[in-house]
């Protein structure tokens, strides 16, 4: 959408309202889903849950233009839908990663697999680009919309792996085994100080994530003065960036827990990185002079933002490896261009501050 968004406000006549509109309305349904997408992986397993939400999202994908053309209402609840459906994602995966890997390969398993997200935007936006200029921006939600019905077809096929009785004692550490949960403790969740670092510490990361993902092909097209070719290739290198750096970040992280280094101070070295990079990066857009700096300084941005899935996408199989669905959901739902990338950078520094004062390693939930 963030690419397609620019020919469609142009068909539709869109101002700049309303495409703020169209994209803020994914993350409408894409928070209604966070924490009962992580209950519900909790409960019934991940690997139902997400092949549930990726054949939901997938459907609204290739409604989008249907959408699109019978009005603006429509196409906010179709984007509402399909945020609905990619809502339950991360919660899903983050259960399946707490349910198989071992503390000391966590760090390195969570990056390869959010390391699909991130070549996902890779191919998105280099392919999206060339879907409309040969075929028009509604074959960019029927092609994406259609891999979907594809990858479920395949993901019926796998089970969970069998594993052996030492393969369940090296994945626990010496824990008895975690049965499905039936009851969450909300009250003992919500009074424990590292739930709420995680959870604003969340909210502070995904305000520049999504900054960055939603309204970078727009920047690029408006301000530096790309076109729509340019816009989506260059958008492709902050994302690959973040790819490549994540895996190498977290083998580092997992080599430090392993080394005897505590597992609360590895996540808060990490995530030190992941808040003060992009903060130092962000704020260096007002400065530059050339396109190609204002490039870097995104590349660099995403790059050093990746440092954030050694430290609080790692924390929540840390602290309630029981929840960690559930406490994925519960914190991922918690002017001018200036403006925008400065408040980004506030909550960066801020989003600091709270992570080493009050998040832990350990677990706290059990």
């Amino acid at each position: 959408m963030s690419i397609a968004i620019l020919p469609m406000s142009q068909e539709y006549n869109w101002s700049s309202a309303t495409v703020g509109l169209i994209q803020s309305s994914f993350f409408w349904g894409y928070l209604l889903t966070q924490i009962l997408g992580g209950i519900w992986a909790d409960k019934f397993g991940g690997k139902v849950v997400l092949g549930f939400g990726v054949v939901w999202w997938s459907f609204a994908t290739i409604m989008t233009p249907i959408a699109a053309r019978l009005g603006l209402p429509f196409l906010l609840v179709v984007r509402a839908f399909m945020g609905i459906g990619e809502g339950v994602a991360m919660p899903a995966m983050n259960n399946m990663l707490s349910k198989w890997i071992p503390v000391s390969e966590r760090s390195r398993s969570l990056a390869l697999v959010y390391s699909g997200m991130y070549l996902g935007s890779v191919r998105g936006l280099a392919f999206s680009p060339l879907l409309i200029h040969k075929f028009g921006w509604r074959s960019v939600f029927y092609s994406f919309g259609s891999l979907g019905s594809i990858w479920f077809m395949l993901w019926l096929k796998y089970d969970d792996p069998d594993l052996s009785a030492e393969e369940k004692k090296v994945i626990l550490g010496g824990s008895k085994p975690r049965e499905p949960v039936t009851v969450i403790p909300w009250k003992l969740i919500l009074s424990e100080p590292p739930v709420w670092a995680l959870i604003f510490s969340h909210f502070c990361h995904n305000w520049g994530t999504f900054i960055l993902l939603t309204w970078m092909p727009t920047y690029y097209n408006q301000v530096l003065k790309f076109n729509l070719t340019e816009s989506g290739l260059l958008c492709v290198l902050p994302w690959l960036t973040m790819a490549i750096f994540a895996n190498i970040r977290c083998w580092i992280a997992d080599t430090l827990v392993s080394r005897g280094l505590s597992i609360t101070n590895v996540r808060k070295i990490m995530q030190s990185i992941g808040f003060l990079g992009p903060a130092f990066f962000l704020s260096q857009l007002s400065h530059v002079k050339t396109p190609a700096m204002a490039v870097l300084c995104m590349a660099c941005s995403q790059g050093s933002d990746a440092f954030s899935q050694s430290g609080l996408y790692s924390n929540h199989q840390d602290i309630g490896p029981r929840y960690a669905g559930m406490l994925l959901g519960l914190s991922h739902t918690a002017g001018s261009w200036d403006d925008v990338f400065k408040v980004a950078e506030a909550l960066y520094l801020i989003g600091t501050l709270v992570w080493n004062l009050f998040a832990t390693g350990e677990k706290i939930l059990d």
